[in-house]
């Protein structure tokens, strides 16, 4: 439990965030408490207010950390009215929070990411129809509606297995369809390897049922005629990415703006590695090198 609690915290120190006793609690569903007294006393990590870090600025830190999840209140207000128009889209099936928020923090300047899961067959007329109306209806902005990862209930299975993915899965805040969600945990249970247990937070589910409107459009887009629209929409945007995109090769492009059937993934930052790097060095700062950390 000490070794998994100091990985966990080494990589959060990553981004300066902090996190609190009773947060380790909740995610490793288990008392951490001796735990967290032996790597205090042995100074592998710091406290302030409850909360701890390997990094020794644990008050300044921390100090930013309450600020953020000030902002991050905010966000939570306004988080049902976008939730309940994004549900309500055609062949939406789950819908998760990724990101900052599903952490419980944000910058002023920061984004609301969605994890969304679709029907099968379908996922790329529901991207569509979800960023049509991001530029359309919200004039492009992502402030509070990020649609940037997609997959389909039958590509659950996340193929870039690492220290990044698996927080980020396990981390997956839950506002739509939690079962569904529950199914994509159960086909990812190599997060095991990361993280032997962790509890799901379901604060934030929507509630209420689906439109009609919603059933009236996928009973009209499941008509076999439409998968061929489905498939031109996938290869217009590839073809897009791969011109936007040009100076990525072809393994970087694949890793960040992954197009095919059953995922669509919009990351041309191309964080994940550039975290993974960082968090490698951590590790061998601290004397422990995670055996399967792999650079995606």
């Amino acid at each position: 439990m000490q070794e998994q609690i100091l990985k966990y915290l080494s990589y959060f120190a990553i981004f300066n965030h902090p996190v609190h006793k009773d947060e380790l609690t909740d995610f490793f569903h288990t008392d951490v408490h001796e735990a967290i007294v032996s790597l205090l006393q042995s100074k592998k990590c710091f406290e302030f207010k409850g909360y701890l870090s390997t990094l020794s600025d644990i008050e300044t830190i921390t100090m930013e950390r309450l600020g953020k999840e000030s902002v991050a209140e905010k966000y939570f207000d306004k988080l049902p009215k976008y939730v309940n128009i994004i549900k309500n889209f055609p062949f939406v099936r789950s819908v998760a929070l990724s990101g900052s928020l599903s952490k419980k923090v944000m910058h002023q300047d920061s984004d609301i990411d969605y994890f969304i899961i679709t029907s099968s067959g379908r996922l790329w007329i529901c991207r569509t129809l979800l960023v049509l109306f991001k530029k359309v209806f919200l004039f492009n902005s992502r402030k509070y509606f990020c649609v940037n990862y997609f997959i389909d209930e039958n590509n659950l299975k996340i193929i870039d297995k690492n220290m990044f993915t698996a927080v980020e899965a396990s981390h997956l805040l839950p506002v739509y369809n939690v079962n569904l969600l529950q199914q994509f945990w159960d086909e990812n249970n190599w997060i095991n390897e990361y993280f032997e247990t962790f509890n799901v937070n379901e604060k934030h589910l929507s509630k209420g049922n689906d439109s009609r409107l919603k059933a009236l459009f996928e009973f009209i887009l499941s008509h076999r005629l439409f998968d061929r629209l489905d498939l031109f929409f996938m290869k217009l945007t590839h073809k897009r990415w791969a011109k936007k995109f040009g100076h990525f090769d072809a393994e970087k492009l694949e890793l960040t703006m992954r197009s095919n059937r059953g995922v669509s993934k919009h990351h041309p930052k191309d964080f994940q590695n550039k975290v993974l790097k960082i968090y490698s060095k951590n590790i061998e700062k601290i004397g422990e090198v995670h055996e399967d950390l792999t650079y995606a």
